[in-house]
């Protein structure tokens, strides 16, 4: 666990807001437009909305920049509270909020909770102790898969924050409600006072964060991405027309079919075991990255799109033809 975060990398700002009952079409609406502003920002990386569920009572929104500034730039800017003041008619009491710095996506779907301390200067060593013992008792628990703790933003976020991932609401409920946690809560009694907001499994890939606390960039272009999502499509959507053709089906279930497995194996296997090992340092380079290490990426993509028509025509052409 490692307390500590250089606000320089990517922030991430968690809104929770009740929503009076009825107005939530409206809500959504605005909400909507309220992002579509955000994403004008400088630094915007992205937002995303989820509804309340069994684990979430509130309306949960999760905006992202690429540094505590330009977050507390949004957050703070007069087109933000033009559009809360216009939709204040659909709260249900005031939002919370809490702020982290440094974040990264995770390709596993994790269930988070958040909780936020506040804790008095004088008394910050015994608050990591007894974090630190919170950590060793809910890492024996399954389905535990890791948690980070972050100090106050100075002029943005007053609390401490800490973040738990879980890998099933299932296994976070057992956490939450195990005779272990309230034993070490009792004994916490100074730290009593805190809030916690769960975020369901469409948000927990936001709250992944790499040991080494270093934020890898996005890749730098649509181009490469799309270049990438090609080098894994295209040998994906050969095998599956090559194992599908035997069975002969119409063209339209033939491709809703194909589509519905290429959209899988490409999701669970393709891309995180395939395509960004053979691509990742491309895909994500470092800020001072040569020119020449951007040729080379080209240069693998080439090789890899050229190694695979070879064994597509040897195969279909050379040795077998389509039925």
């Amino acid at each position: 666990m490692n307390p500590e975060r250089n606000t320089a990398a990517a922030a991430t700002a968690i809104i929770g807001q009740k929503v009076l009952p009825g107005t939530e079409r409206e809500f959504e609406s605005w909400q909507r437009d309220l992002n579509a502003a955000a994403a004008r920002y400088p630094g915007f990386l992205g937002a995303e909305v989820s509804p309340p569920t069994p684990l979430q009572p509130d309306w949960v929104v999760v905006y992202r920049f690429d540094s505590v500034a330009h977050l507390q730039a949004w957050l703070n800017s007069a087109t933000r509270q033009t559009y809360l003041d216009a939709g204040a008619k659909y709260f249900d009491g005031p939002a919370t909020q809490q702020v982290v710095s440094s974040g990264t996506r995770s390709p596993d779907p994790l269930v988070t909770v958040v909780v936020t301390h506040r804790v008095a200067p004088g008394h910050v060593d015994d608050f990591l102790a007894w974090q630190q013992r919170m950590v060793q008792e809910e890492s024996k628990f399954e389905g535990f898969r890791g948690t980070e703790l972050f100090r106050p933003i100075e002029g943005l976020q007053e609390e401490w924050t800490t973040l738990y991932r879980y890998d099933s609401a299932e296994h976070l409920d057992a956490w939450l409600t195990s005779p272990q946690r309230q034993e070490i809560l009792a004994a916490g009694e100074s730290f009593s006072d805190f809030g916690l907001r769960t975020i369901d499994n469409s948000f927990g890939s936001w709250f992944a964060f790499e040991g080494n606390g270093k934020e890898p960039p996005p890749p730098p272009s649509g181009t490469r991405t799309s270049l990438a999502v090609w080098v894994g499509l295209y040998p994906t959507v050969v095998l599956l027309t090559l194992a599908l053709s035997p069975l002969h089906m119409p063209l339209w279930i033939g491709l809703l079919v194909g589509n519905l497995l290429s959209s899988f194996l490409m999701s669970f296997l393709i891309m995180p075991y395939y395509v960004n090992p053979l691509l990742g340092r491309w895909l994500r380079p470092s800020p001072d990255e040569p020119v020449r290490a951007g040729l080379r990426g080209l240069g693998v993509v080439v090789v890899a799109m050229a190694f695979w028509a070879v064994v597509f025509y040897l195969v279909t052409v050379r040795f077998w033809t389509l039925p």
